[in-house]
């Protein structure tokens, strides 16, 4: 059977630990090339990426990609209806190791790209890594964090810590933009 060899988790977020805004829209502050360069870079290494039903990737190869769209709207797995090689995975009727042998996809990193419930299930499985992009002075009141218990006394950095990550340095993706990256690993 055919196995994740990594979980790498990706988000870009406000200064408050946003993903989107209350109506689950991206703004354009949080779109950044430096980012979205970083981003798709790293899901050409990945076998399979996984996300929630509001999640996307874009890019040109995103139809290609093995994938799973985490949803409670069936009891365990079913063909997507847009993606030819994607699945709906509920992951309270199949395992992640049960998603990934019916999807057919190789040994490879798993991609996680959100949002906050599916961050929060790899939270409790246990990345091996999690690239987490800021973008400085844009704050998202009310809106979509990046973990379910994001707030302004929790960081996603203290979450992070809590499940075991640690911090690596602090890179910065785009200057003018105030994106910064850290990747926080086991």
């Amino acid at each position: 059977m055919t196995d994740p060899t990594s979980i790498e988790g990706f988000a870009i977020i406000s200064e408050d630990g946003m993903l989107a805004d209350a109506d689950r829209h991206i703004p354009p502050a949080l779109v950044v090339e430096a980012d979205q360069k970083f981003f798709h870079d790293n899901l050409e290494r990945a076998a399979v990426v996984v996300q929630g039903r509001h999640s996307h990737e874009g890019g040109p190869r995103a139809d290609s990609r093995h994938r799973l769209v985490v949803t409670q709207s069936v009891p365990a797995l079913a063909p997507h209806p847009t993606f030819p090689k994607a699945l709906l995975w509920n992951p309270r009727g199949a395992s992640l190791e049960q998603a990934w042998a019916r999807l057919g996809a190789p040994d490879g990193m798993l991609a996680v790209i959100g949002g906050a419930d599916v961050n929060q299930i790899f939270l409790k499985r246990g990345y091996d890594a999690f690239h987490l992009s800021r973008v400085a002075g844009i704050r998202l009141p009310g809106g979509r964090p990046v973990f379910p218990d994001v707030s302004p006394t929790r960081t996603p950095e203290d979450i992070l810590a809590k499940h075991g990550l640690k911090p690596g340095p602090r890179r910065t993706l785009d200057r003018t933009a105030g994106v910064t990256l850290v990747t926080w690993t086991r």
